[in-house]
């Protein structure tokens, strides 16, 4: 037998590097230890996945668990201004400090490494996929109950790296109530099957505006199909956000920890 050269390219054996599952888990922070990470996911961008991922940390957190949030939206990044956390991380020899809200919830996010949090992110494919690994890898998080991850939207390649690089125990779906909503969840069912995460259920988005006098459910985008779409996917429907004046201003004066509501009750429980 010839000597392996490492070059599968050139090589017709069926050694175990060749035929052995290959890992692309990368290593957590050696100072870090986090018990559960939760994927909040979208077929496509605008849905609210950055809202849905303040308002699940922000109920964890007031139920006295450790909670981080990693803003993997790159090119994005919401996640900083809607905790009102500003200014740059700093960092050690060991790795970089994550921020911390006023409610302690730990934050990184691109946003926090930029000199000027308005400056674009101008990067290709696989430089935004490596600054998500080494916002698990370098990130000192500590010790940390539940890990929130606002994913890029999509099926592409900061996606794919978030599937494959961090250990997700499962992913929480974002839906609008539009004709479209069947795509946008199909597509993101289908990529957390073929990556083997689990579902832990969909969360409608701008589901209804609520009459400030009478109390009645007003639905701008029609009736919606997310019982159905739910129902053909085999998965929970976990909660209607609607669209309100009152958490916009919460998201907009950084003060999505003063929300009011029990919209996510129900899938912080089948979370937990």
């Amino acid at each position: 037998m010839s000597e392996c050269t490492h070059d599968c390219s050139s090589c017709s054996a069926n050694c175990g590097e060749r035929t052995d599952p290959q890992s692309f888990i990368e290593p957590l922070n050696p100072q870090s230890s986090v018990k559960k990470v939760i994927g909040v996911i979208s077929g496509k961008g605008g849905v609210g996945k950055s809202l849905v991922t303040g308002m699940l940390a922000t109920l964890f957190s007031r139920k006295g668990s450790k909670v981080a949030v990693m803003d993997a939206d790159i090119t994005g990044p919401s996640i900083p201004k809607m905790f009102g956390v500003g200014g740059r991380a700093k960092g050690t020899s060991e790795g970089i400090l994550p921020a911390e809200s006023r409610d302690k919830i730990k934050i990184m996010s691109v946003n926090l490494l930029l000199e000027n949090p308005s400056d674009p992110v101008i990067w290709r494919g696989p430089v935004i996929a490596g600054v998500v690994k080494q916002f698990w890898t370098d990130v000192i998080w500590g010790d940390i109950d539940y890990m929130f991850v606002d994913m890029p939207p999509g099926t592409g390649d900061v996606p794919l790296t978030v599937f494959q690089s961090i250990p997700l125990d499962g992913v929480v779906i974002v839906s609008s109530p539009q004709d479209l909503v069947s795509m946008i969840v199909n597509k993101a069912v289908a990529m957390a099957e073929m990556m083997n995460i689990p579902i832990l259920g969909v969360v409608e988005n701008m589901s209804y505006v609520e009459c400030p006098d009478c109390g009645k459910q007003i639905f701008l985008y029609g009736n919606s199909h997310i019982d159905s779409v739910c129902e053909e996917n085999g998965i929970p429907l976990l909660g209607r956000i609607p669209i309100s004046p009152d958490i916009t201003h919460c998201c907009d004066m950084g003060l999505i920890e003063e929300f009011t509501g029990d919209f996510l009750d129900y899938a912080a429980e089948a979370i937990k």
